[in-house]
């Protein structure tokens, strides 16, 4: 597979990341319905075969289950993969999620520790804070993030779901290799709020996590039984009521541009984000969709392809918010 600079830290990794997440369940029950890690594993081995080495997890998934399952999957073979984990949302000492957001220097240090435990690993290639803790100041986070790097705990330090200001304090205090924010046909935010403009000024790199609208663009979902009873997405504004359908009249236009290219929606939703030099991290834990999401790199998209997808979802077009408005709120 293709390889790209991710930033301008030094930082190399392929065109295509593997999203972990709905690898494992939360102490909740599971986002995407049920786990079967031995299929999860064979998605992660499945995935360095095809040279898709770079992973992205966090400790909030699980939590740990996800890193402690990513650390299965590369035992013996650390130094073939790219690790990306998270921290930020404080788990307190009996692994409970508190969903307070922690930024503090001390906490910062504790969550490494931890995550550096479960995926059994003495480093950390890419470390991102998962939120904005709004009460820290984000100087003093990062300043305990630099400090992770000077001890060889973490490689490069990474942000989720931040503004251009953020963005902007931060990268003053320690380089940012890359932010990570969701990103697709159906969420173009950080583009409206100019926040990839900023990234490409400061030559920091665009992770995009749900880069297929957390399934919609998969073309997989025609009704919302289509989704597991205990699938969170059936919480979310974009799955409800008349967004649920306005968005499923998108897809099938998308669906039918994909078919004229032989290609599936997926596919081209993934393509329409390489094309752009962004870094897009499709999250599956099949090995049928992770062939196929990789598959997506060697599509090309022409101008007139790219029109006609901005012609179907313009910028500006209302999908639905992403999260409830809880977690709405989080996002800087």
């Amino acid at each position: 597979m293709k390889t790209r600079s991710l930033g301008n830290q030094g930082l190399t990794v392929p065109v295509i990341g593997l999203g972990c997440m709905g690898m494992t369940g939360f102490e909740d029950g599971n986002m995407y319905g049920p786990a079967d890690e031995r299929e999860a594993i064979a998605t992660i081995h499945r995935s360095l075969e095809l040279g898709g080495n770079f992973l992205d997890t966090a400790d909030l998934y699980g939590p740990f289950k996800n890193e402690q399952l990513i650390a299965k999957a590369i035992n013996g073979k650390r130094d073939k993969f790219i690790i990306a984990t998270k921290f930020g949302w404080e788990i307190d000492d009996n692994n409970k999620v508190t969903w307070a957001i922690n930024g503090k220097k001390e906490y910062v240090k504790k969550a490494v520790e931890r995550s550096l435990r479960n995926l059994n690993t003495d480093y950390i290639d890419l470390y991102y804070m998962h939120r904005l803790d709004k009460n820290t100041p984000i100087e003093e986070t990062v300043e305990a993030m630099s400090e992770l790097v000077k001890e060889g705990k973490v490689g490069y330090l990474g942000l989720s779901e931040v503004s251009s200001e953020t963005v902007i304090r931060a990268h003053a205090v320690h380089p940012i290799t890359a932010v990570q924010s969701e990103y697709s046909l159906f969420e173009r935010t950080v583009e409206e709020r100019g926040v990839l403009d900023t990234l490409r000024e400061l030559g920091i790199g665009f992770v995009a996590y749900s880069p297929l609208g957390r399934g919609f663009l998969s073309g997989q979902i025609r009704t919302i039984d289509d989704l597991p009873e205990n699938d969170f997405r059936r919480a979310i504004p974009r799955f409800q009521g008349a967004h649920f359908y306005k968005n499923i009249e998108l897809v099938k236009a998308i669906e039918a541009m994909a078919e004229e290219k032989k290609i599936t929606s997926s596919q081209l939703a993934l393509a329409w984000i390489l094309s752009q030099g962004i870094l897009p991290i499709p999250g599956t834990k099949r090995r049928k969709y992770l062939e196929q999401n990789i598959a997506a790199t060697e599509v090309e998209l022409s101008q007139a392809d790219l029109s006609k997808l901005e012609n179907i979802v313009p910028l500006g077009t209302d999908t639905g918010n992403p999260y409830d408005e809880f977690s709405m709120g989080l996002i800087d």
